[in-house]
Order: structure tokens, then C-alpha cells, then sequence
């Protein structure tokens, strides 16, 4: 808010670094004549030159003699400190005025590139993030922001391309138990003679994808809720967490290797971690049920809680791991959905979880066929206060 009567100071860079190179070249001009003037007024006294006395009628004698001469002395250089002072205030001031304007000059010239990566910026929106503002000229600092702004909209275009085609899988996805709902009831319809057997089949399909859209959902939510961090934090043993979270044995062994791994977390998000985990390891397993098995494994690794879990099953190529983490993503074609119940967002939950909690998820395919997939907490989340121990859980169950 501006007061009447008063000049606004000049809110644009260009007049702020103007005004400043200007007073600070006023500031080292003064300096400059005050430090002059003191070395002048402090020098030998001496005759000026041009100066001549008359000394031809002494009326004092010789001391008279000198008494005078150092009168005049000493009114010549005060003459001249005077003239000095004053013809230098008219040169510093005449230099301040040529300062603003070559000040100002200056300032145009250095904030010029600004003005270019301020007009690059303005033509850049969502649609065209591909676009750079690829500034050219010396590795300076101008150039340093420039390249930072550009390796932001590579982000902004990678997250926009992944915002998109997770818009587009999720409508997939939803769409499909739609689909099927509006064809068991469209073909329910259309048949006079169903009898109470046909639509109570028909119902428990649409039943069944109702639920299937439900999962899809509550999957989503936690996605969401993952990636917006930690509400809430307690500690949590992930030893305990996952002996209660064990699948149940029989066909498919599983191994516990489970010692205290506390952290500092979401109960919930941790449990639903330890949940998609375990539902992919026994879902993706080997076909041959004498041979499946699953590990689970808790443990402190250099102060930093970690959870393995492994399991046997097909072979998978390395270079279709990090697939496996992007939401909607399976092995095998793009947007198939398979018959065994899973959302295609087990593992990306997995990872917003670990990242939600300051850890990492790595993962690499075993030489004969399943997984092993690593959650990493930094040892900033160990708990540091006691828990219960887990203790050893049995080889196999």
C-alpha cells in the first residue's frame, strides 16, 4: 500500500541494483576526496607555486619577516583545500549523475539473460513441457539456474507423462468390472425364461466385481495416503508384524527368519506393506507345488531395519523389474488382467510406503526363477525405545 504524497521506491531489480551500484560509487568517491583532502591539509607546508611576496619593506625585522610569509602560506593552501573541495563535490557530483546511467546500462546488460529465461518460462505450460530454456554462454551462475530450471521440467514432464497414463490405467481398471456388471445384467434382461438359479448367478457376478472395484479402490486410497507421508507414528517391530502376517503352511513352505527390527512409523501403512508383499510372493509362485516356497526375513543391517522376503516361482528378466513398481504394471502385456485377483498395485504401494518411512525398496530376480525384494529403513526410523522382542521363529512351518 503506497502513501499519497510519496514517490514509490523502485520495486524492479533493474533500478534496485542501478540505485546500488550508484551509491557505491559515491560511497568510494567520497572516500577517495576525504582521504585526498586529509593527505593535502596534512602536507609540508611550503611556498604555492605562482605565489609571490613582497618582502621588500620588513617593518618587524626577521622574525616579522617570517611571520608574515607564514600567514600567506597558510591562506593559499586553505585557499586551495577550499578550491580543491569544491571542484572535487562538482566532479563527484557530475560522476554520480553518469553513474546512474551507466549504472543502469549495466544493470540492463547483466539481467538480460534473466529476461530471456523469464520470456522462455512464461511460453512453457503443461502442454509443451518438452520445451528448454537451453541457455547458452559461460558455465556462470545465470547459467547454473537456467540448467536447474531445465532439469525441473524434465521432472515436471516425467511426472506429467506418469500422472497421465496412470489416469488412463486407473480408468482401465475401473472401467473393466464396470463393463462386465452392464453384461451380465444387459444378457439377465434379455432372457424371459432366466429362472431364480440364472439371477442369482447373475447377481453373485456382479457381486463378485463389485467387490473386485472395491479392492481396486481401497488400493488406490492407500497408494494416495502413502504418498502424502506420515500422519501418525509409533513403533513398530517388524519381526512381530510379520509373524502375525505369516501365510498360512501346507503346500507352500514358508520360511521365518525373523529377528527385531523396530522402526518408527504408519502400523497400518507397514502392516499393508508386509500384506502386498507376502499376497505377491504366494501368488506368484512356482506351479509345482512340491517346489514352492516362501522366506520371510527381519534383521538390523548396520543399524538399519530391513525385511527380505523371496520366493520360487517363473523366471524373470532383469530388465522387467522396475516395471514391476509402476502402478497397473504386470508381467507379460501391458493392461491384462490376470486370473488371480491381484490390482497391479502391489509393489508401487510397497514403494510409497518405503519412501513414506525415509526407506527404499530394491529388488532382483533369482537365478532359478522368483524374486527377492529388499525394504531398506534409514536408521533414522529405528526405534530407540525397547519393544518386544520377536525372537527366533522355526526354520519352516
Amino acid at each position: 500500500m503506497s502513501i499519497p504524497g510519496r514517490t514509490a521506491f523502485p520495486r524492479t531489480i533493474r533500478w534496485r541494483l542501478t540505485l546500488l551500484y550508484s551509491g557505491l560509487f559515491i560511497v568510494a568517491g567520497t572516500l577517495l576526496l576525504a582521504i585526498t583532502y586529509v593527505l593535502v591539509s596534512q602536507a609540508a607546508p611550503g611556498e604555492p607555486p605562482g605565489t609571490s611576496m613582497q618582502t621588500t619593506e620588513v617593518p618587524f625585522g626577521e622574525k616579522g619577516l617570517h611571520k608574515v610569509i607564514n600567514e600567506q602560506v597558510a591562506s593559499a593552501r586553505d585557499d586551495q583545500l577550499n578550491d580543491l573541495l569544491v571542484r572535487s563535490g562538482v566532479a563527484l557530483a557530475v560522476m554520480a549523475a553518469a553513474s546512474l546511467l551507466l549504472g543502469r546500462l549495466v544493470a540492463g546488460r547483466v539481467l538480460s539473460p534473466l529476461r530471456t529465461m523469464a520470456a522462455g518460462a512464461r511460453r512453457i505450460s503443461a502442454d509443451n513441457l518438452h520445451e528448454r530454456l537451453a541457455v547458452r554462454g559461460p558455465d556462470d551462475e545465470l547459467k547454473a539456474l537456467a540448467d536447474t530450471f531445465d532439469d525441473l521440467l524434465a521432472r515436471l514432464e516425467d511426472s506429467f507423462a506418469a500422472q497421465r497414463q496412470f489416469v488412463a490405467n486407473a480408468s482401465h481398471e475401473l472401467r473393466t468390472p464396470l463393463t462386465l456388471q452392464q453384461a451380465v445384467i444387459d444378457i439377465t434382461l434379455s432372457d424371459p425364461g432366466a429362472d431364480p438359479a440364472a439371477l442369482r448367478d447373475a447377481l453373485g457376478r456382479v457381486r463378485s466385481a463389485g467387490q473386485q472395484q472395491e479392492r481396486l479402490i481401497d488400493a488406490l486410497l492407500t497408494l494416495a495416503r502413502s504418498q502424502r507421508g506420515l500422519q501418525r507414528e509409533e513403533y513398530v517391530d517388524l519381526a512381530l508384524l510379520v509373524r502375525n502376517l505369516l501365510p498360512p503352511g501346507g503346500v507352500l513352505r514358508v520360511v521365518a527368519q525373523l529377528d527385531m527390527a523396530p522402526v518408527l512409523g504408519d502400523a497400518q501403512l507397514l502392516e499393508r506393506l508386509v500384506t502386498n508383499l507376502r499376497d505377491n510372493a504366494v501368488r506368484h509362485n512356482a506351479p509345482d507345488p512340491e517346489g514352492s516356497w516362501v522366506l520371510f526375513r527381519t534383521n538390523l543391517r548396520d543399524g538399519r531395519p530391513t525385511l527380505l522376503v523371496s520366493n520360487s516361482g517363473p523366471v524373470i528378466a532383469p530388465d522387467q523389474i522396475a516395471g514391476l513398481f509402476q502402478p497397473f504394471r504386470r508381467l507379460g502385456p501391458d493392461r491384462v488382467r490376470g486370473n488371480d485377483g491381484g490390482q497391479g498395485l502391489g509393489l508401487s504401494i510397497v514403494a510409497a510406503v518405503a519412501a513414506a518411512h525415509g526407506g527404499e525398496v530394491r529388488a532382483w530376480p533369482r537365478p532359478a526363477g522368483g524374486l527377492d525384494v529388499e525394504v531398506g529403513f534409514s536408521a533414522a526410523t529405528a526405534g530407540k525405545h525397547p519393544v518386544p522382542a520377536a525372537g527366533h521363529l522355526p526354520a519352516a512351518r
